[in-house]
């Protein structure tokens, strides 16, 4: 199945499902967007790289790597922030790190009267479906 395909399985389970897309961090590359509205390509051309710096950008980079020093941990490839959740006035917006491969973000929009909830639920449950496509 292809990333589309997946992308749009999955957003038809996630409720209130407005769009949803996959960030390649390594490459700061939106890989695919599904979207039922509109949008201006500037904001479409920001999204991945908006999602990199809230994942890998230089400050978070830091918190992580001053974390795994205090904590005496290793510093590897893990990294701390899985997930994000941002609400805009009229949005949920979920931003979910692959569990499989930690260089990829899949973004889920949905309407602010949603149920929480079952949006982070039916987000993480559609993780493995888009991860295989990728």
């Amino acid at each position: 199945m292809s990333i589309e395909a997946a992308l749009s399985k999955s957003m038809g389970t996630v409720p209130e499902c407005v769009a949803g897309g996959v960030v390649d961090l390594a490459s700061g590359m939106l890989l695919a967007i599904k979207t039922v509205d509109s949008h201006p390509r500037e904001v479409i051309d920001l999204l991945a790289a908006a999602t990199t710096d809230m994942f890998a950008g230089p400050n978070v980079m830091t918190i992580e790597k001053l974390f795994k020093r205090a904590r005496g941990i290793k510093e590897d490839d893990h990294h701390y922030f899985q997930e994000l959740l941002v609400n805009s006035d009229n949005l949920i917006h979920v931003f979910l790190r692959g569990k499989r491969f930690a260089d990829y973000v899949v973004v889920f929009v949905c309407r602010k009267s949603a149920n929480l909830g079952m949006v982070l639920t039916k987000a993480r449950i559609s993780l493995p479906d888009i991860e295989a496509a990728i």
